[in-house]
C-alpha cells in the first residue's frame, strides 16, 4: 500500500506541472489534442511542443493547429500548424522523428536513418505541406504564394544529415533551431496584414478545426490507403 502511495504520489508530482503547463500554453483551445493524447502520442507532442515554441514570438499574430482542409477531389488534408502573422501565413509540418534525416526537396522519398540495418522511407515533407498550403490558399482565398512560407519541423534528437533545398519560401529546421529561424525570417520579411485581416483570416479557417470525429477517422482512413498504394 505504501509502495502504491509512493508511485502515485511521484506520478503526480511528475504529471501535474505538465498539466499545468498544457492548460497555460492554450494548445487544445487552439485545435490541439486533449493532455493525455498529447502527452502519450510521440506525434501530437511534437506538435505541442513546436506550438510552444510559436507562442513566444512577438507581434500580434494567431496560431491554429490541426486543420482538416477539404480538397478539389473531396478528400482531406491535415494541416499541422498554421501561424498568421503580420509578415505573411507560416504553414508548418511536424515531424517528431530521430536518427539520421536525408532528403532533397525534389526527391518523393527521404530516409530515416536509425543505424547501419535500420532505415526507413518517409513521403517528401515538403511535397506533402505544399499540398497543405494549396489547400490553405482556395480556403483563405489569397493565392500570392510570397504570402505562404514552408517550414518543415523535425525533433532535436535528429540530425538533419544532409538536406537539399531549392526554394526560398521552405525551411527544414530541427525543433530546438525554431524560433531563432523564425524570427529571423519574420524580421526580414515586410508586414503584408494587419491585425484585421489577420482576425479575418482566423475567422475563416477556424471551421476547419473544430471538425467531427467522423472526418477525422475518415482521414485517417484516406491515409492508409495512400501508404498502401505508396507501398
Amino acid at each position: 500500500m505504501d509502495f502504491l502511495f509512493l508511485v502515485l504520489f511521484i506520478g503526480a508530482i511528475v504529471v501535474i506541472p505538465k498539466y499545468i503547463s498544457f492548460i497555460r500554453s492554450g494548445y487544445e483551445a487552439a485545435g490541439g489534442t486533449p493532455f493525455w493524447q498529447t502527452l502519450l502520442n510521440k506525434g501530437n507532442y511534437g506538435e505541442y511542443l513546436t506550438f510552444k515554441q510559436l507562442k513566444k514570438l512577438e507581434g500580434y499574430q494567431k496560431v491554429m493547429m490541426n486543420l482538416y482542409i477539404p480538397k478539389k477531389d473531396g478528400l482531406t488534408t491535415e494541416v499541422d500548424l498554421v501561424l498568421i502573422a503580420e509578415t505573411g501565413i507560416y504553414v508548418f509540418e511536424s515531424k517528431n522523428y530521430s536518427g539520421w534525416i536525408f532528403g532533397d526537396e525534389k526527391n518523393k522519398n527521404w530516409t530515416q536513418s536509425l543505424g547501419k540495418r535500420k532505415k526507413y522511407s518517409f513521403f517528401n515533407p515538403i511535397w506533402q505541406n505544399e499540398g497543405h498550403i494549396r489547400a490553405l490558399q482556395t480556403k483563405v482565398g489569397v493565392n500570392d504564394k510570397d504570402l505562404y512560407k514552408s517550414y518543415i519541423v523535425f525533433s532535436e534528437r535528429c540530425t538533419l544529415k544532409t538536406i537539399n533545398l531549392r526554394s526560398p519560401g521552405v525551411k527544414v529546421v530541427k525543433r530546438n533551431e525554431l524560433l531563432q529561424t523564425i524570427r529571423d525570417d519574420i524580421n526580414s520579411r515586410e508586414k503584408r496584414l494587419t491585425p484585421r485581416m489577420i482576425d479575418h483570416i482566423y475567422s475563416k479557417l477556424q471551421k476547419y478545426v473544430s471538425v467531427d470525429e467522423v472526418i477525422k477517422k475518415v482521414h485517417v482512413y484516406e491515409l492508409e490507403l495512400k501508404r498502401k498504394n505508396r507501398g
